[in-house]
C-alpha cells in the first residue's frame, strides 16, 4: 500500500483503493478521503486561478463502503466576486455525503491593521525527527512531524506538521487545495482524541482558507474542544511554512469502536 492513491478513475466512477480504508470499520472509507475527493471534484469543475476556495463544508451522513463512487457537481451561483458550488458523494447508488464550496475573487487588501495570530514559532518540518511510521494511532497514513503535545495526550497545546504522501486520484498530482482538503478532516482526531483514544466520529468538517497553502506541509494547532452529552465541536488553526492559512472545524458524535473479531 506504499503511496497507493486513494482512488483510481474508471469512466465517471472513482474506485476506492485499500489506502482509503477508515478507522471505524474495515469495510468503510476514511472521512478524509470523502472530503478530499469532494474537494478534488469541486476544484476540477469550478476552480479558477482568480478565486480562492475560501470555504469548503462537507456533511458526512452515511459511512461509505468500497463501492465505486460517483461525484455529481452543480454550480449554485456565479457572480463577479462570489461563486458557490455543490458536490454530492454517491456510493453504490446511495448519497453518502455532500459538500459546498464558496470561491471568493482575489482582490487588493484593504488598508489598516487587524490583530491576528501571526505565524507560529515552531521548528521547520526538516528540523524534526520523523516518528516511527509503524507506531501511533494513524500508522502510515501521513508523513508527520510532531511538534508539541501528542495525539490524545493531556495538555492544552497540540501542534503537528502533516504532509500527504498519496494522490487523491491515481495519475493526478495533488493541487494545493486538494492537499489541504484531504488533510482538514484531521481536525477531528487532533481536537477530540483523549487519554482513552479517539471516541468521537465527526459528522462534518468545514475548512476556511484565506489563501492556498505553499509547499507540501500543513501545520495543525488545536485551538478548541468542547463536548456535552456525546456531542462535540473542535477547531484547529492551519499553517504552512509562510504562516497561517486558515481554520478547520468539525462537529462529532461520541462513538465506541466495535470489539475486535475473534
Amino acid at each position: 500500500m506504499q503511496n497507493e492513491p486513494f482512488f483510481q478513475r474508471d469512466g465517471i466512477y472513482y474506485v476506492p483503493q485499500s489506502s482509503s480504508r477508515g478507522p471505524w470499520n474495515p469495510q468503510s472509507l476514511h472521512g478524509r478521503v470523502i472530503a478530499g475527493l469532494l474537494g478534488h471534484a469541486l476544484e476540477d469543475a469550478f476552480g479558477d486561478p482568480g478565486f480562492v476556495p475560501a470555504r469548503l463544508t462537507v456533511d458526512m451522513y452515511k459511512l461509505p463502503g468500497f463501492d465505486p463512487v460517483e461525484i455529481r457537481t452543480a454550480l449554485v451561483r456565479e457572480g463577479g466576486r462570489i461563486k458557490v458550488a455543490e458536490a454530492e458523494f454517491i456510493s453504490g447508488g446511495v448519497s453518502m455525503a455532500r459538500a459546498s464550496c464558496q470561491f471568493l475573487r482575489i482582490t487588493e487588501a484593504p488598508a489598516g491593521e487587524v490583530h491576528g495570530p501571526g505565524n507560529w514559532d515552531v521548528p521547520a518540518p526538516e528540523d524534526i525527527a520523523a516518528p516511527d511510521p509503524g507506531t501511533g494511532p494513524m500508522g502510515r497514513m501521513w508523513a508527520t512531524r510532531p511538534i508539541q503535545g501528542g495525539f490524545g495526550q493531556p495538555g492544552k497545546v497540540r501542534q503537528v506538521w502533516m504532509s500527504e504522501v498519496r494522490e487523491m486520484v491515481g495519475g493526478v498530482p495533488l493541487t494545493p487545495f486538494q492537499r489541504v482538503a484531504v488533510a482538514c478532516d484531521f481536525v477531528s482526531p487532533f481536537a477530540h482524541a483523549s487519554s482513552e483514544g479517539l471516541t468521537y466520529i465527526n459528522s462534518d468538517v468545514t475548512l476556511y482558507l484565506q489563501r492556498l497553502p505553499v509547499g507540501e506541509w500543513i501545520g495543525f494547532e488545536k485551538t478548541d474542544h468542547q463536548a456535552t452529552l456525546g456531542v462535540a465541536v473542535g477547531e484547529c488553526r492551519l499553517y504552512d511554512r509562510q504562516g497561517p492559512i486558515g481554520l478547520a472545524a468539525c462537529a462529532a458524535l461520541g462513538q465506541r469502536r466495535p470489539p475486535p473479531k475473534p
